[in-house]
């Protein structure tokens, strides 16, 4: 049977309201007094019960998370960061997928609502344009916290990275490398990510006095035959690009399959380069070259700005944007025979 404070307080012969101060580490208690009540705590395996103390405190102790899909190698590796944060400071975590679904998305949030959650933390779904829904869960008194991708309109806190400055560094990259017909398959056009990560592919294209060309930037979903479709459409054009520069893991993996597939040789024939935070990136033949996100250090830094929110009851924060640097992982797949 699990121990209670009314077991230690018998246990020593103090008060219950004693040895509740004590294991809160109040001043009102002398030092020798709370390391009795510590150590026999210890001795116990006494552990708060989480019920009562919701109840006392308000609070469930909870985060929400909501990110598109967990077995996303960037979804994985946040959470794994967030988790590492929350449960150093007493907080359980949540988890649900989107699965790029808006309606998924409202379902979920209504769900983590519904369990009282003190906060949540959300990367947006592939299909979600408006930030109502998350406008209505801070109206409701629950602190949010987006990461990666956000909605521009919802005024709280996010965790990102230079997306800007990733996609300038690996379009930059191949450029150097000798490729100048670099196409972009990205994710869909109102998300923040897709038109950063644009922007940098723009400004590298400009600044090598590159010309733009609209035929070569193809959006897609993450269905696997859309991408396919979406590789297959720019291989068709006229010139045809020499080089990809994708937006995302699950792109990256696609394209390369799909090239693969076509028996189409990488880099001598296309090469390819993008996001792409998946370790299994340098045993890949040949090894993509790869824009690394600091995935742990994302999930960290989102649930330590969620937590302070949430233990000093505030909706809002003194900084909006934290953005992290990206780094280039650069494999044989963008060099040019």
């Amino acid at each position: 049977m699990q121990p209670t404070i009314k077991d230690i307080a018998r246990r020593l012969g103090i008060s219950v309201s004693t040895v509740s101060r004590a294991l809160r580490g109040s001043s009102e208690i002398n030092s020798d007094t709370r390391k009795l009540v510590l150590d026999l705590a210890k001795e116990l395996n006494y552990s708060p019960n989480p019920i009562a103390l919701s109840l006392k405190e308000k609070k469930s102790k909870v985060i929400g998370v909501i990110v598109p899909e967990i077995a996303n190698y960037f979804c994985s590796a946040v959470i794994a960061g967030i988790e590492d944060i929350a449960n150093s400071k007493g907080y359980h975590v949540m988890i649900f997928q989107s699965h790029e679904s808006y309606e998924r998305e409202l379902i979920n949030i209504h769900l983590l609502t519904a369990r009282r959650v003190d906060g949540l933390l959300i990367s947006v779904s592939n299909e979600t344009k408006k930030g109502d829904h998350l406008k209505e869960v801070i109206n409701g008194g629950i602190p949010v916290v987006m990461f990666d991708r956000i909605c521009e309109e919802v005024d709280t806190p996010r965790v990102v990275t230079d997306d800007v400055d990733g996609a300038y560094q690996a379009a930059s990259h191949l450029i150097k490398q000798g490729y100048k017909r670099i196409a972009h398959i990205t994710m869909a056009p109102h998300l923040s990510v897709t038109r950063n990560r644009m922007r940098g592919y723009m400004q590298a294209l400009k600044k090598h006095h590159i010309p733009y060309q609209k035929k070569w930037v193809v959006h897609c979903n993450f269905d696997y035959e859309n991408m396919k479709q979406a590789v297959l459409k720019l291989l068709k054009t006229k010139p045809k690009p020499d080089s990809i520069l994708v937006s995302g893991e699950r792109i990256a993996l696609s394209c390369f399959e799909v090239l693969k597939e076509m028996k189409l040789r990488i880099p001598e024939d296309i090469a390819l380069a993008g996001f792409f935070d998946n370790p299994v990136s340098r045993f890949m033949n040949p090894p993509l070259t790869a824009v690394r996100q600091p995935t742990f250090d994302i999930g960290q830094s989102a649930a330590s700005v969620l937590i302070k929110m949430i233990e000093t009851n505030s909706l809002q924060h003194s900084y909006k944007t934290i953005e992290l640097k990206t780094t280039i992982e650069t494999g044989l797949s963008s060099l040019k025979k």
